[in-house]
C-alpha cells in the first residue's frame, strides 16, 4: 500500500467536531414535508403491482393456454359439462399458481425487510438507524468506517475520513474528506467516519442521474436454475412433437379434427412438467424464509442452492471463532522490562506502566468502534478515570496504514501539552523505535510469550518532533518504545462444537486472521482445528507463484497476517483446487475475498455495509454456529427438491405412456384419457411436490455425508435414469391393468376406471417411497410431515369422490367397479413402485456389506 493514500490532516481546535448530543435532526413535520416535495429515497421507479404481474405470468404459462384451448373444443363440440369442468380447473390451477407465487413472494418481501440496508439518521435528537430508503433531504446522517453513503450530502463533521468513489469515478484510491466537501450515494467509507446533511436523494443524486436504468438489470441465473429451465424446454419441445404425432394418428383414423385436436392437447398436457419451476421457486423462497428465521439472511434465495455444496470454510478469528469483546490482560512497560497482569478489579498501576496504557488509549478514537480500542478506552478509564478525551483533544492524525499496520494521534491540552501516540503492530513499531539489537530481542521474546497463551499483542510508542510542523508521514516522527498490550479475545463458548460440526459434514475449517501466527495457532488448537500446525503468513504467500500456492492453501490449515491481497489468492487458489469456498468476513478489507468465494459470508452486528454488499449471506448473529445450520438446510432443501423433480420426472412417464401407447400400438381401446382426467393428475401433483416435499424434514445422517459436487445434476445420468426406471415401473403396472381388462371386453368406462385409480395409487405410493432414496418407507413413515399426509388424503378423497358420486362419475366417464377389481388396481399400484423398496434394500445391503469389508 503506497504511504501517501491517507495524507495526515490538521485540525483546528476550534474546530473539533462537535458533540453527537448537540445535533437534532429534522423532526416529523420537516421530515413529511421534505418527502412531499423530493420524494423518497429510491433510485427506481415501482413496478406494477406484483399480483397483476403473477396473474399475467399464470395465464401466459403453457398449461394454462393448453386449458384455455381444450376448453373452446369442448364447448364447440358441444360437451358442456367437460367444458365447465376444464373452467374450474383453470380457476383452481391458476389459483394454486397464484397462491404459491404470492407465497413465495412474501416470503421475499420478509427477506428484503431483514436485508434492506439502513443508515444512522438524526431525527428528533435522537440517532436511529432507519431504511435508507427512508432518507429524506435535509436529514444528518451519521456514516462510520465500512459503510455506504445512502444519498448525496455536504459534511458538517469528520474524523479521518476517506471514501471509494470508484463507482462513480472509476479511480481504485480513495480520497480523503473534510468538513464543507461533497459525498455521493453509492460511494463507501474506508476509514473513519463524518457526519453529513443530505442534499439530494433517488433520482436525483448522482448515482441515480448516470444509473437509472440499474433496476432493469436481471441478475444472472444459477447454474442450477438454468438446468431446470433446459429441461422443462427440452420437455416442451418433446410435448410439440407428441402433440403433433397424436393430433395425426387420430385424425388419420377418425377424420375429426377437433377430436383429434382434443386427444392432442391430452397427451401435450400430460408431457409439460409446470411443476418443476414452480417447486423450484417454491422451494428456494420458502428456504431463504426458514433461514432467515435461523438468524442466516440470504441476498439472492438461489443462494441456499449452494450452500450444500460448501466443501471449505474459510473462517476469521476475531469475533466469528473468538468471542466479540476484547479484554485487556496484560501490559508490558519497556522502560523497566516488567510484565503487569491487569485485573478485573485492578484500578491502579505503576506510573510507568500506567503510561504503557495511557498512550495506547490517546493513539485511539475519541469514540471507538473497533472491539480492541474499546477494551483499551475501558482498561484505561478503569486505571486512570480522570483523564479523559476532552483534556486531549485531537489535533492531527495519521489513519491506521503500513504492512503490517500502525496509527498515531497528535493531541494537544489547553495549556499547550503535545502527545504524540502510536499503536499497532509490533514489527511496525519496533521498526520506528529503532531499539539497539538486545532490547528488540526482548520484545520480540515477550510478544511471542504472550502471542503463544492466545493473547493479541499491540506495541505502543511515544512520538516527538522538531521541525515547526507535524511530519508528512507518521514514521517520520522521532519514537521512542513505551510497551506492549496485550488483549484476550478467548475462543465462543461453542466454537469447538461448530468446528468439530463443520468437520463431521466434510466441510474442512481454515482459519485466515491478520493476527500474529502463535495467537492463531493458540486459538485454533483451543477449537480443536485439524491442522492447526499447519501455518502460512501472507507475505509468504504473496511470494509464491499460483502453482505452490495452490500446493501450500490445499495442505494449511492456519493463514496468519493476513492482509486483503493474500486472503484473496487464497481463496482463488482454493477454487482452481476444485473446492467449493464459503468465507466469513466483517470488514472493509474483507470485500474482495467475500465477493471472490462461491459463498461469501458477513457478520450482522460487526459487518460492515461494503461486507454485507459483498457477500450472499449475513449471519445476523454473527455466530459461526448459524453457518453449520444454514449448511444443513441448504442440504435439506436441494435434497427435497431433487425428491420433488424424481417424483415428478416418475409420474409424468406413466400417464404420457398410458396416453400414447394404446394409440400407437392400435389397442382396440385406445383414447381412453381426455383433458379432465389429466387436469386431475396436475391439480394432485402439483401440491405435492411444491408443498408436501418442500416441508420434508431433514433426513438422518445428512450431516455426516460430505458435500455434494456444485455441479451434479438430477437431470442426467444415474438419477434421471433411476427416476425414468420409477415411471416405467409404474407404466408397466397402469398399462398392465389396461391390457388385461381390455382382453377381458370389460367397458370402456370399466377400464377407464381402473386405469385411472391405479394410477392415482401409483402417486400416493410414489410420494410415500421417494420421501428417501436410502431409508425404506417403514423407516420414514414415522417421520413427521403433517402437509405431505394432508395431501395424500386429499388425494385419496378426491378418487373416492370419483368413483362413487355420481355427477363426478358421470363427468370423468367412469362406471361401478367391484371391490375385487379395485384390489387388483391397489396390487397393480403396490408392484409398480413396491420393486423400488426391494431395490433399495439390496442396495442399502450392499452398502453395508462393503463397509464391513473394508
Amino acid at each position: 500500500m503506497r504511504q501517501d493514500v491517507y495524507p495526515p490532516r490538521t485540525i483546528p481546535i476550534s474546530d473539533v467536531p462537535r458533540n453527537s448530543q448537540a445535533i437534532r435532526g429534522l423532526n416529523d413535520e420537516a421530515v413529511a414535508k421534505s418527502v412531499s416535495l423530493n420524494g423518497r429515497n429510491i433510485l427506481t421507479t415501482k413496478a406494477a403491482p406484483y399480483l397483476l404481474v403473477t396473474i399475467k405470468e399464470v395465464v401466459t404459462e403453457p398449461m394454462f393456454l393448453l386449458l384455455l384451448v381444450a376448453c373452446g373444443i369442448y364447448i364447440g363440440i358441444g360437451s358442456m359439462a367437460e367444458a365447465i369442468t376444464l373452467g374450474i380447473a383453470l380457476l383452481l390451477v391458476s389459483g394454486i399458481s397464484v397462491y404459491q407465487s404470492i407465497r413465495s413472494d412474501q416470503a421475499l418481501g420478509a427477506l428484503h425487510e431483514l436485508t434492506q440496508p439502513k443508515a444512522q439518521v438524526w431525527r428528533n435528537g435522537v440517532l436511529n438507524a432507519i431504511p435508507v430508503e427512508d432518507i429524506v433531504v435535509g436529514d444528518t446522517v451519521l456514516i462510520e468506517e465500512g459503510e455506504r453513503i445512502s444519498a448525496d450530502g455536504l459534511i458538517q463533521d469528520s474524523s479521518d475520513f476517506s471514501l471509494d468513489e470508484s463507482i462513480l469515478t472509476g479511480e481504485a484510491v480513495s480520497v480523503t474528506k473534510s468538513v464543507g466537501d461533497q459525498v455521493f450515494a453509492g460511494t463507501t467509507s474506508t476509514t473513519g467516519s463524518a457526519t453529513f446533511t443530505v442534499t439530494a436523494v433517488g433520482k436525483q443524486t448522482e448515482l441515480g442521474k448516470i444509473g437509472h436504468s440499474i433496476g432493469s438489470i436481471k441478475s444472472e441465473k444459477t447454474p442450477l436454475q438454468l438446468q431446470v429451465n433446459q429441461f422443462v424446454m427440452r420437455m416442451a419441445w418433446i410435448g410439440v412433437f407428441a402433440f403433433l404425432l397424436v393430433w395425426g394418428v387420430n385424425y388419420s383414423r377418425s377424420g375429426n379434427w377437433l377430436t383429434a385436436l382434443l386427444f392432442g392437447l391430452t397427451l401435450a398436457m400430460s408431457v409439460l412438467p409446470e411443476e418443476i419451476p414452480v417447486a423450484f421457486s417454491s422451494f428456494m423462497a420458502l428456504g431463504a424464509a426458514r433461514l432467515s428465521r435461523m438468524g442466516v439472511l440470504t441476498k439472492q434465495p438461489q443462494t441456499v442452492e449452494s450452500l450444500g455444496s460448501a466443501t471449505v470454510i474459510c473462517t476469521d478469528k476475531t469475533g466469528t471463532i473468538t468471542q466479540t469483546g476484547m479484554t485487556v490482560r496484560q501490559v508490558y512497560n519497556g522502560t523497566n522490562q516488567t510484565l503487569v497482569p491487569l485485573l478485573e478489579n485492578q484500578a491502579a498501576l505503576p506510573t510507568s506502566t500506567q503510561q504503557v496504557l495511557a498512550y495506547a488509549r490517546w493513539a485511539s478514537e475519541n469514540d471507538p468502534f473497533d472491539e480492541m480500542e474499546k477494551a483499551i478506552v475501558t482498561a484505561f478509564a478503569r486505571i486512570d478515570p480522570t483523564k479523559t478525551v476532552d483534556l486531549f483533544p485531537m489535533v492531527q492524525e495519521y489513519p491506521l496504514d503500513g504492512s503490517p499496520p500502525m496509527m498515531t494521534h497528535v493531541r494537544q491540552s489547553s495549556t499547550g501539552e503535545v502527545l504524540v501516540a502510536g499503536k499497532g503492530a509490533v514489527e511496525h513499531i519496533l521498526a520506528v523505535c529503532r531499539p539497539t539489537p538486545a532490547v528488540s530481542e526482548q520484545i520480540r521474546k515477550v510478544t511471542l510469550e504472550l502471542s503463544t497463551q492466545g493473547l493479541r499483542v499491540l506495541g505502543v510508542a511515544r512520538g516527538t518532533y522538531q521541525a515547526a510542523n507535524f511530519p508528512k508521514l507518521q514514521d517520520d516522527f522521532n519514537w521512542s518504545f513505551l510497551g506492549l498490550v496485550a488483549l484476550e479475545n478467548p475462543p465462543k463458548a461453542n466454537a469447538a462444537a461448530v468446528v468439530q460440526a463443520f468437520n463431521q459434514a466434510g466441510n474442512r475449517v481454515k482459519l485466515i486472521t491478520g493476527d500474529y501466527p502463535e495467537t492463531a495457532q493458540a486459538i485454533a488448537r483451543q477449537v480443536g482445528l485439524e491442522g492447526a500446525e499447519t501455518l502460512t503468513t501472507g507475505e509468504q504467500i504473496m511470494k509464491m507463484d499460483d502453482v505452490t500456492l495452490r500446493l501450500e492453501a490445499a495442505k494449511t490449515s492456519v493463514f496468519a497476517r493476513m492482509f486483503p491481497e493474500a486472503k484473496l489468492r487464497v481463496v482463488n487458489a482454493l477454487k482452481q483446487n476444485g473446492e467449493v469456498v464459503a468465507m466469513t468476513g466483517d470488514g472493509v478489507n474483507d470485500g474482495p475475498a467475500l465477493k471472490a468465494a462461491h459463498i461469501g459470508v458477513a457478520m450482522g452486528k460487526r459487518g460492515t455495509e461494503v461486507a454485507k454488499q459483498a457477500a450472499s449471506l449475513v449471519l445476523v448473529n454473527d455466530d459461526l454456529g448459524s453457518m453449520v445450520d444454514a449448511i444443513a438446510q441448504g442440504r435439506r432443501i436441494y435434497q427435497n427438491f431433487k425428491k420433488a423433480v424424481s417424483y415428478i420426472v416418475s409420474i409424468h412417464i406413466p400417464i404420457i405412456l398410458t396416453v400414447a401407447v394404446p394409440l400407437l400400438a392400435s389397442w382396440k381401446i385406445s383414447n381412453i384419457f381426455s383433458p379432465v382426467h389429466i387436469i386431475f393428475l396436475e391439480l394432485v401433483m402439483g401440491p405435492t411436490c411444491s408443498i408436501a416435499f418442500e416441508n420434508e424434514p431433514a433426513e438422518k445422517g445428512q450431516m455426516q455425508q460430505p458435500p455434494r459436487p456444485l455441479t451434479s445434476t438430477f437431470f442426467a445420468g444415474a438419477e434421471l435414469a433411476w427416476s425414468i426406471a420409477q415411471g416405467l415401473g409404474i407404466a408397466l403396472a397402469v398399462l398392465g391393468v389396461y391390457f388385461v381388462f381390455m382382453q377381458q371386453n370389460q367397458p370402456a368406462g370399466v377400464i377407464r376406471t381402473l386405469v385411472f385409480s391405479t394410477l392415482v395409487l401409483s402417486n400416493i405410493f410414489l410420494t410415500l417411497v421417494n420421501r428417501s432414496f436410502r431409508f425404506s418407507v417403514f423407516q420414514t413413515i414415522l417421520t413427521p410431515n403433517k402437509t405431505l399426509w394432508l395431501m395424500l388424503g386429499l388425494t385419496f378423497g378426491l378418487l373416492l369422490a370419483t368413483l362413487f358420486i355420481e355427477p363426478a362419475q358421470q363427468l370423468f366417464g367412469f362406471d361401478h367397479v367391484s371391490l375385487t377389481q379395485f384390489a387388483w388396481c391397489v396390487l397393480a399400484a403396490l408392484l409398480g413402485v413396491g420393486w423400488i423398496e426391494a431395490f433399495k434394500a439390496i442396495r442399502s445391503r450392499g452398502i453395508s456389506t462393503s463397509v464391513l469389508q473394508h
